[in-house]
Order: C-alpha cells, then structure tokens, then sequence
C-alpha cells in the first residue's frame, strides 16, 4: 500500500515535471533564453545543449511524461480496486484522469508558462539528464517525424531560431527598464529600442505643437514686420497662413531674410498635411518623400489642429531634442506625496508614470487639460474645482481658451 502511493506520487511528480518543462520551453522569452545562454558557465552549456533543437526536446519532455503516464495509470488502477475496491474501469478512469489533470497538467502548466525563463534555468539540469537518458529514443522518434514531415509535407528539418518576435524584444526590455531603480541605470540604447517599438502606436495628434502655442503671419504681412517677428520669437521657421490659422499655406525660414525679399510670397516654402490620427512612422514617411521638414495637423473638420516637424517625429526616438519650440517652462512641482503643481500641457502618461499616480486616460485626450476640458465639457473658470475620481483640482491659471496650471491633490473616496 504504502510503496503504491509512494510510486503514485513520484510519478505525478515526473509527469508535472515534464508537462510543465514542455509548456516552459515553448512560452519562453527566447530573446531572454539567447543571451542566458552566451553567458559563461556550467548552466549557459547545458541551456545551449538541450536547447539546440527544439522538437527533439519536446521530444523527449513527451517520453518522459509518456512512462509517468504508464506508470501511473498502472499503480493508480490498482490502488483504486485494491483500496477502494471498485472494479469498474470506467470509474477508475474518471478517477485517475481527474487526479492526473489537475495534478500533473492544469497546475504545473500554469505555473510553469507564468514562470518559463525561470523554470528553463533551475531545471536546466534535470531536463539535461533526461535529455541524456532519452538521447536514442527520442533520436529515433524525431527522425520518424522528420521522415514523415519531408515525404508527406515537403516540410525540410527544422533550422534553430534565430529569429525574435517584436513581443519577445518588448519584453525583454520591460523587464529591463523595471529592474533599473535608477533612471541613470537605463542605457540609452535599451531605451531606443522601447522606443522604436512604440513607435508604431504613437498618433500625430501626441507629439504636435498645438495651435495654441504656434507663432504665425498673415501671408500679406510686411517683410519688417515678419523679421521683427523672428527677432522676438527666436524662431527659424514661422508657418503663414491665408485669413486664419485653418488655412496655413506654407512657412517662411529665418535664412531668407538675408535675401532681401520683396514679399512673403516670394519665400514661402510649402508644407505638408496629414490628419490628426495619422501614425507618426506614416508621418515620417511622407514627409521623407515629400522632402518636407514640416506637416501640419488636421483635425476632423479640415481645421488646423497643430504642426509636426522631423524633429518632433525624431524626438519619440532618441529623447528630447532641445529646440525652438522646447523654450516654454512647463510648471512641474511636487508639493508632497498628495500634492502637486502641475501646467496643463503636460501628458497624462508622463504624470502617471513619473508620480505612480492613476489618473485616467482615454482616447480623446493626451494632456491634463484635456482630462479636465474632457470630464467638464467646458473650460472652467480660474478657481473652480473639478473632482474626477479621487483626484481634486484646482484652476490655478486660466484663459478663456485653455487651462494652463492646475494644483492637483489626491483625497481619498471616503472624504
């Protein structure tokens, strides 16, 4: 009875083992599973060793929970009709299937697909015994499978990957940026590359330089007037619109002035136009073949929404690039742990991720003005107070277009 139950349990064991070893070795991050292994030392060695060709790994994972499986089925029936004296096979199947699934399938995959690199590196070992143990075997089964494969399939051998999916690499650089305490401690390169993969998700509308903030001439204005205008602003480039903004026709450099022109019309330069939803990856594109440094950003009535130049597409890149449009101060002070200071233009995103706060983020709207402008239909007055969840704002400094600085203070939902 005793030696019954001890096999029961061990093979439960070997088969939970083998079970969550295959379901670890194909939901691992491989990318993470490569640079473990270019690693020097005993553990990097054997990783290489069984991972150097996945089906006959899997292979042998399958041997291996296959005799379990034998095993087990054979002490389980017996146990079952000696102990609890039931002989019909039907019941002892249900019995040890139940048994055998929750045990040896359900748990340990789950556990072992959650934790798959790390399960790939403290049982490197074991999985390298059986690797050897099961060598012939599963040698000749991989070969039978190969064989069938190419004579019913067309299917060649199975090459090693070299290749890493674009979420594995995302991973992989999570990991990273989470394990880093400092923000000195992230290397540049690791946080191009998390860059480089959110590009893609980034819309136009998220890196512009709002109509608000931008510094325009009407197309008939004197040249005095314009240079005066670039001597003010510290610009080099200033857009030039026809009646209003909604109709920018082009923009002017600063470096024409040394050409003496007649008239802005003679040194307009033309811009390109893309919509608001626009990814920036297109947006660059089409600036590149159009040979253009600016678009301006249409919303959905046709109306100008902002402007976007190759350097505000560059900056989701490689980081901030000090620039003309970079002179404003944002206010950005944290009073205590509950409150803050903060200007309106900042992004939601980069509060919440810079504070750990949880502000809320949706769809319409990038900024903390917007948040508010979003939840009140309106633009409140200077010191009213809006309440969005557990967040209590104050207008701080208020335009009659724009909300520009608010003081924000986290209250609990029972106050």
């Amino acid at each position: 009875m005793e030696i019954q139950l001890l096999v029961i349990f061990i093979s439960i064991l070997f088969s939970a083992f083998f079970s969550g070893m295959e379901i670890a070795f194909v939901s691992a991050n491989k990318l993470q599973l490569e640079l473990e292994k270019k690693k020097e030392g005993f553990l990097p060695k054997v990783l290489t060793r069984i991972t150097e060709k996945s089906s006959k790994f899997i292979t042998t994972m399958l041997i291996g929970n296959n005799i379990a499986l034998v095993i087990y089925s054979y002490f389980m029936g017996a146990l079952i009709t000696d102990f609890f004296n039931i002989d019909s096979l039907f019941i002892q199947t249900i019995i040890s299937t139940l048994v055998i699934l929750i045990t040896a399938e359900f748990l340990p995959k789950a556990i072992f697909r959650i934790y798959a690199n790390e399960a790939m590196r403290i049982f490197a070992i074991p999985a390298y015994f059986f690797y050897f143990i099961f060598h012939y075997f599963s040698n000749f089964i991989t070969a039978i499978s190969d064989f069938f494969l190419r004579i019913l399939f067309n299917v060649k051998e199975e090459e090693n990957q070299t290749e890493f999916s674009k979420e594995e690499l995302g991973n992989y650089i999570t990991e990273q940026l989470a394990d880093a305490t400092d923000e000195d401690q992230v290397d540049s390169e690791i946080q191009i590359f998390q860059n480089a993969l959110e590009f893609h998700n980034v819309k136009a509308r998220e890196v512009m330089v709002p109509r608000t903030d931008l510094i325009a001439v009407e197309m008939r204005e004197t040249i005095s007037n314009l240079k005066q205008l670039f001597i003010d602003s510290g610009y080099s480039k200033i857009m030039v619109y026809k009646n209003s903004l909604d109709e920018i026709i082009g923009y002017v450099h600063a470096f024409e002035m040394f050409n003496k022109p007649k008239n802005i019309r003679s040194i307009l330069l033309p811009v390109a136009f893309v919509p608001e939803s626009m990814m920036i990856n297109h947006v660059l594109n089409s600036l590149t073949k159009k040979k253009k440094s600016i678009a301006v950003v249409l919303d959905e009535y046709g109306g100008t929404s902002g402007i976007v130049t190759v350097e505000d597409v560059v900056e989701e890149l490689f980081g901030e690039i000090e620039d003309e449009h970079d002179v404003v101060t944002l206010t950005e002070e944290k009073i205590n742990d509950r409150e803050y200071r903060l200007s309106a233009r900042l992004e939601v995103d980069a509060i919440n991720e810079k504070y750990n706060l949880d502000l809320p983020k949706e769809e319409g709207f990038e900024t903390l003005g917007g948040l508010i402008v979003n939840h009140s239909e309106n633009i409140p007055k200077q010191g009213e107070v809006i309440i969005i969840d557990n967040f209590h704002f104050e207008m701080l400094k208020v335009t009659a277009s724009k909300i520009e600085e608010v003081y924000l203070k986290i209250i609990d939902l029972q106050d």
